[in-house]
């Protein structure tokens, strides 16, 4: 009877060290591709790799779980021989990760509970939750499923949300100033708010029907200056127009100019 557990145990164990070899060498292939062929690496082919190791960690749940696998948590391992040489042997089976099996390294390795540290860490919260009472703990458990809730249904539901939100904001942040569109809009109507100010000069009087312009501003006199003892001038006005001819203003415009004589020419002998 105990011959037959041994050898079941040592194919269980013999089965599990080949699934986790599996396991790794996928994880080295992955980790590979994400550290130098990250360029021509594509989602696609990412969530091939995922999957891969999700069916891994799948299988060596499902042998662990399996009837015919002892417990492990029955067995114990107690090392027979410690030395502080190295052991090329077992440094070959752990990948140069363990090269020695001495005093130092057997408690980390062959821990079966946790660091003096972590269990206080856990004494401390089970005194804690001792000291609370079921109807408060039912109510915290309450809040947190609550959470998890909305939260669970913000990731299922992201593109939703984010449409409701934008059109909240848009709701409740207009674009445009109601006052200031009313505002523009009679002043350019209705001419509301703007300056009555005209520029300065004399009105022309157009026909009917056509609009009325402005003109400009009345040529002042020129005067030429020669000499200092002579200035003669010339006094020259321009006619109105007649106000009948077809494409032409009327205007009331006067213009004296005022020229030097010949006397003044500077090449007059």
């Amino acid at each position: 009877m105990q011959q037959r557990e041994e050898k079941q145990l040592e194919a269980s164990v013999e089965s599990l060290v080949t699934r986790v070899a599996h396991l790794k060498g996928s994880l080295q292939s992955f980790i590979y591709k994400l550290e130098n062929e990250y360029e021509r690496l594509t989602w696609p082919s990412v969530l091939d790799n995922f999957a891969l190791l999700s069916g891994q960690l799948n299988t060596i749940n499902k042998l662990l779980r399996n009837e015919k696998t002892p417990s492990y948590r029955s067995q114990v391992i107690i090392p027979l021989l410690l030395s502080p040489d190295r052991d090329e042997e077992l440094a070959k089976l752990t990948e140069q990760r363990v090269p020695v099996f001495s005093h130092e390294i057997v408690p980390d390795h062959l821990r079966t509970k946790p660091d003096p540290e972590v269990e206080e860490q856990e004494k401390h919260l089970s005194a804690e939750a001792a000291r609370i009472g079921p109807e408060v703990a039912q109510k915290q458990i309450q809040t947190l499923n609550k959470l998890c809730s909305n939260l669970l249904e913000k990731l299922n539901n992201p593109r939703d949300d984010r449409d409701s939100e934008t059109s909240a904001l848009r709701q409740n942040k207009p674009s445009s100033n109601p006052a200031d569109t009313n505002a523009l809009v009679a002043a350019v109507g209705f001419g509301k708010g703007l300056s009555k100010c005209r520029p300065p000069g004399p009105v022309a009087s157009g026909h009917p029907g056509q609009p009325m312009m402005s003109t400009g501003p009345t040529l002042h006199q020129v005067t030429v200056a020669g000499s200092s003892s002579h200035q003669a001038g010339m006094g020259g006005q321009v006619a109105q127009q007649q106000p009948g001819q077809p494409g032409k203003m009327p205007s009331n415009i006067k213009t004296n100019i005022k020229s030097a004589s010949a006397s003044m020419h500077p090449y007059n002998r």
